[in-house]
């Protein structure tokens, strides 16, 4: 006995394959998504190849951006071309993609600044590309750029893209830092990620103000809060 016999009134997978086929307007749509992704990625591939061109000319021959990324090699001889490449791309997925290959230790503190410039020009809130420079500045920002940082974080018209500003606090020696963090912890946006900050910067007089997020509604905020105050203990 087959699905359709065993469950009359739930279609099967085949069954609705065999019906989707038959829908040729559904075919139609699902051909024309098709086209338009192949020729997304045709397009991405051609304002790739002059990037890939200056890479593959300092020893670092790669299909992709991301292929770069995923390589496992330093590619220290990367960050320059890659930063002089980042204000010049309009494609915000090529963009997007360019700002992660420089979410790398050995792209700090030079690729912060531009990184910065890159962030308050980026679309607003929902943008995945403003979260992912945030990324970037996570891992290359340090004191030279406290205080771009300090200014980005606390305005909050940058809405979520704001979370990995809060988790580079964590990077600075700066004594400004410790007082920072504490305030953004009255921020619920970027509480959180905040918590991670004062764990990495192992701020002892923070503690009052943490534990209180073990009571948070959120149970990462929560997990989070008890690994922080671990963390001070040690």
């Amino acid at each position: 006995m087959n699905s359709d016999e065993k469950y009359p009134f739930v279609p099967s997978t085949a069954r609705l394959l065999r019906e989707l086929r038959g829908d040729h307007a559904y075919m139609a749509k699902h051909a024309e998504r098709e086209r338009r992704r192949d020729a997304r990625i045709e397009e991405f591939a051609r304002l790739s190849k002059p990037i890939l061109r200056e890479l593959a000319a300092v020893g670092l021959s790669c299909s992709s951006i991301d292929g770069l990324r995923r390589s496992g090699v330093h590619y220290e001889r990367a960050v320059p071309i890659l930063i002089a490449w980042l204000p010049l791309i309009t494609d915000p997925g090529l963009k997007e993609a360019v700002v992660r290959a420089l979410s790398v230790p050995w792209a700090r503190p030079v690729a912060a600044q531009p990184l910065i410039a890159e962030f308050l020009k980026a679309p607003g809130q929902g943008s995945g590309l403003k979260w992912a420079i945030g990324n970037a500045l996570s891992v290359v920002a340090d004191d030279s750029v406290f205080d771009n940082l300090a200014a980005l974080v606390r305005d909050k018209r940058h809405g979520k893209a704001r979370e990995m500003l809060a988790v580079a606090i964590g990077n600075m020696r700066d004594p400004r830092a410790v007082d920072l963090a504490i305030e953004l912890l009255g921020d619920d946006e970027v509480a959180g990620h905040t918590l991670m900050a004062i764990g990495k910067l192992g701020a002892q007089k923070a503690r009052p103000v943490v534990e209180p997020f073990l009571n948070h509604p959120k149970a990462w905020i929560r997990a989070k809060a008890k690994r922080v105050l671990a963390r001070l203990d040690r």
